[in-house]
């Protein structure tokens, strides 16, 4: 047992990732068409109201949803003073393949497929993910993300992948158009007009959640069949 309970975010879960255990929220509608795990950025959580919306969003087109803390509450603490773990790639993208993992054994998750929606620095940690685990992801979007932080790994990344920028964030669009250039992959770059790097303007963080809804759905729920084959 992972220790789960029904809370208002949906249910209260515990992931074990190597030697520590993540808390996440996981909603699964009925006849959802897959799931999406968030991957944080610099200095979030699960707690993050932007991808809380977003997450309720997706429920509401009919997607499972795992919010999860990517650094325990004692690591949040160090990086609070250090901000050194939230730009450790390597160790969020293995947290991230240990959430995809637990994942496709649970019971109300495992046949579904999955998606990642990564923001900030998490993009990159989905990125790097995504491409440890090619069989089992199989689309990701990334809001206002630092997927080039991913650097040579992008071009093994095989999931259809969205990159979503705000029209105001300059330096952010030329990083996500030098990193779209690296993937070999079905890809996008959506670019929506007058927002900032976290979307705090009306009307924006709906449109990332409508592009990001298209996208999964698209994706998402199309495999006739799983080998759970996984790849390192």
């Amino acid at each position: 047992m992972d220790g789960s309970a029904s809370t208002s975010n949906g249910v209260l879960v515990r992931v074990p990732a190597g030697p520590v255990i993540l808390e996440g929220n996981l909603s699964v509608p009925e006849s959802a068409s897959g799931v999406v795990l968030f991957a944080h950025g610099s200095g979030s959580s699960r707690h993050s109201p932007r991808n809380r919306y977003v997450a309720r969003e997706l429920n509401s087109a009919s997607l499972a949803t795992l919010l999860i803390d990517l650094l325990t509450s004692e690591e949040e603490a160090v990086d609070a003073y250090t901000a050194k773990l939230r730009f450790d790639i390597g160790m969020l993208a293995e947290r991230l393949v240990a959430a995809t993992d637990w994942l496709r054994i649970r019971p109300e998750t495992r046949n579904l497929d999955i998606g990642y929606f990564g923001a900030s620095t998490g993009a990159a940690a989905a990125l790097v993910a995504a491409a440890r685990r090619p069989q089992q992801v199989t689309a990701i979007v990334s809001r206002g993300g630092r997927p080039d932080l991913a650097g040579p790994i992008l071009s093994m990344v095989h999931a259809p992948t969205l990159l979503i920028v705000g029209g105001n964030d300059h330096a952010v669009i030329e990083m996500n158009q030098e990193a779209l250039e690296q993937l070999e992959v079905e890809k996008k770059l959506d670019i929506v007009p007058g927002a900032t790097h976290l979307f705090e303007e009306p009307g924006t963080l709906e449109e990332v959640a409508r592009l990001a809804a298209g996208w999964f759905n698209r994706h998402l729920g199309q495999s006739s069949s799983r080998t759970g084959t996984t790849t390192e």
